[in-house]
């Protein structure tokens, strides 16, 4: 056996593809424990198995790593300069492994980028940033709003964390459904559609015709529920940002289809009115999107359930 292990003592290196993790952590163990049937019974093994593993690894590396001695084994000087770099990997391996349990929110300043449009800003920031506030007051997020042909490489490749929004066109992601809108058509309050008489149905289909309209270039939706309804040549206004729409609204008697759960609110602050027509397509779920290369990210999971938490319907 000396004989053979002499023969390999000239190597100057071996192939990382031939080492077991397993013998590494047997060659500490022993290390530590100056004695192979004490390592093999701190690693759950049978004596000859933990003697098998100690020679693959001798062999590995053209030395004989232990001695006999009258109390157990003693380590070779190679042993000796092996035991720190191997206990370090050991030690960080398991503190990479371990990651997922130790994700602490309070103390975290870790920053989250999320695609979402405009719209979805308005909708969904102020009440997450309110909820981060109290539980996680170090976290910062970064809106990325993305084409949409974009999205799902983004999040792969961990350019964005998250895609919040009705992304039909968005394939291979993870995704948790968050709430059910439609989309309506939003006036001012006291708007001559509104006071006429009563209409529903087809009848309030055909009435769109009456109205001129103002579109967000983004919002793609939104411009296909018009071309369908042949309302494109009733489009007065095309502007870039959502946020100016309802005080555009507000001052004019241009109409915006807009989903439903947004224009609540404006509505709720007085000033509107929302007509509720039978489009095509009108009705959308929103999304909560992510990747499964992040599925078990501690952080990812951790914002993935605060933002279900706030936005789901079924939580709610």
């Amino acid at each position: 056996y000396i004989n053979k292990i002499s023969k390999l003592s000239n190597m100057n290196a071996m192939h990382i593809e031939k080492l077991d993790l397993n013998l590494l952590r047997l060659f500490d163990a022993v290390f530590r424990a100056r004695s192979v049937s004490r390592a093999a019974e701190a690693l759950g093994l049978t004596q000859p198995a933990a003697s098998h593993g100690l020679t693959r690894l001798r062999l590995l590396l053209g030395d004989a790593l232990f001695t006999r001695t009258p109390g157990g084994v003693a380590p070779t000087p190679r042993a000796e300069r092996l035991a720190v770099p191997v206990q370090a990997a050991l030690a960080m391996l398991q503190q990479a492994l371990a990651e997922p349990e130790r994700f602490g929110p309070a103390a975290s300043r870790k920053l989250f980028r999320i695609h979402m449009s405009d719209i979805g800003e308005g909708r969904f920031l102020p009440a997450l940033m309110a909820r981060l506030r109290e539980l996680a007051p170090g976290v910062r997020i970064e809106t990325m709003p993305l084409a949409t042909g974009d999205i799902a490489a983004a999040l792969d490749s961990g350019r964005v964390d998250f895609a919040f929004g009705f992304l039909p066109k968005v394939k291979d992601t993870q995704r948790a459904q968050l709430l059910k809108d439609r989309y309506i058509v939003l006036l001012r309050k006291g708007h001559p559609f509104v006071t006429k008489r009563r209409r529903s149905g087809q009848a309030l289909l055909e009435a769109l015709q009456e109205l001129d309209y103002v579109a967000v270039r983004t919002h793609a939706e939104t411009l296909r529920i018009l071309q369908l309804l042949n309302l494109e040549d009733r489009l007065r206004l095309t502007t870039e940002h959502f946020m100016v729409l309802p005080a555009i609204v507000r001052a004019t008697d241009l109409a915006v289809v807009m989903p439903r759960n947004i224009a609540r609110g404006f509505a709720e602050e007085g000033g509107y009115a929302i007509v509720e027509p039978p489009f095509p397509l009108r009705d959308f779920t929103v999304s909560l999107h992510w990747s499964r290369r992040f599925e078990a990210d501690p952080a990812n999971r951790w914002l993935r359930q605060v933002i279900t938490a706030l936005f789901s319907e079924r939580a709610g």
